[in-house]
């Protein structure tokens, strides 16, 4: 009985009370943002000492990694280093503060990832099969994991190198590299960002094929020319040395084989649900 109010009420529902449905969902996305970026903010030596500028000290775990594969290989000076040469500063009244702040709301929403993930399924599940609405738990864990390797490829890998490259980078002798400190955070956080939302490209694939735009087929068509976009992106995350962007375009080409073989699995999934509506 309960079931049949709650189905008619959800069908009676305006396009005002969706609306106003939304807006909390928001608000509350928003709210958990808020408080896991007051605890950052608490947390300013950690978030800074140690995760912002981890990347610019010479011990740095990838640099140690990169520094033993250099010597392997017989390029030493590539990534052995023991000093960064440039330094990081802050060049106006606000500087410091600001970049406290929109750095402590970024691990805010890093952080609140799955929760947000949670808000906006809750949106949108009423209007699903009970079938897919079961499955909640598992998209929003795949997609928050998907989303915090991302964030760690970006920090670990993406990071460092545009770090390493963009920092010894000089076009003289004659020039010094001292870098603000929003420009240095910028870098830091799109390398993370952009990644993270990269690594959700299976999810992205998944919803696409449900809805029919894409299929199987179509990806493997268009294979080379995402071969191309890949590269295209690799370019755009980081500096324009080609090590750089063939590390960064291979998880992400492999990220698309793997979308391919999803989608497949969901075209089985409808021929076989299709399949057992005609018999």
């Amino acid at each position: 009985m309960t079931r049949k109010i709650k189905k008619s009420t959800e069908k009676e529902m305006s396009f005002l009370d969706h609306l106003e449905e939304l807006r909390w969902h928001l608000i509350r996305s928003v709210l958990a943002i808020v408080i896991l970026a007051s605890v950052a903010f608490l947390a300013k030596d950690f978030i800074f000492n140690v995760l912002i500028f981890g990347p610019k000290q010479a011990d740095f775990p990838t640099y140690k990694i990169l520094c033993k594969i250099a010597q392997f290989v017989g390029f030493k000076d590539s990534f052995c280093f023991t000093e960064l040469p440039f330094r990081i500063q802050s060049r106006t009244m606000g500087g410091q503060f600001s970049a406290h702040v929109w750095t402590s709301i970024t691990a805010g929403f890093i952080i609140a990832f799955p929760y947000v993930l949670l808000e906006m399924w809750k949106f949108i599940s009423p209007g699903l099969r009970l079938k897919e609405r079961s499955s909640a738990k598992g998209f929003i864990f795949i997609a928050s994991v998907l989303f915090f390797i991302g964030v760690l490829f970006g920090y670990y890998v993406v990071t460092p190198l545009s770090i390493n490259f963009l920092g010894t980078y000089q076009v003289s002798g004659q020039v010094h590299n001292d870098f603000d400190l929003s420009s240095y955070i910028s870098l830091v956080r799109a390398s993370v960002i952009a990644s993270g939302l990269i690594f959700e490209l299976p999810i992205l694939i998944y919803i696409l094929t449900k809805v029919g735009v894409v299929t199987p087929d179509m990806l493997k068509k268009y294979r080379k020319i995402s071969l191309v976009v890949v590269l295209i992106l690799s370019a755009i995350i980081t500096p324009p040395d080609i090590a750089s962007q063939v590390i960064v375009s291979v998880p992400i080409l492999i990220l698309y084989e793997i979308s391919i073989f999803i989608s497949r699995a969901v075209i089985r999934k409808q021929e076989k649900i299709l399949k057992k509506q005609t018999e």
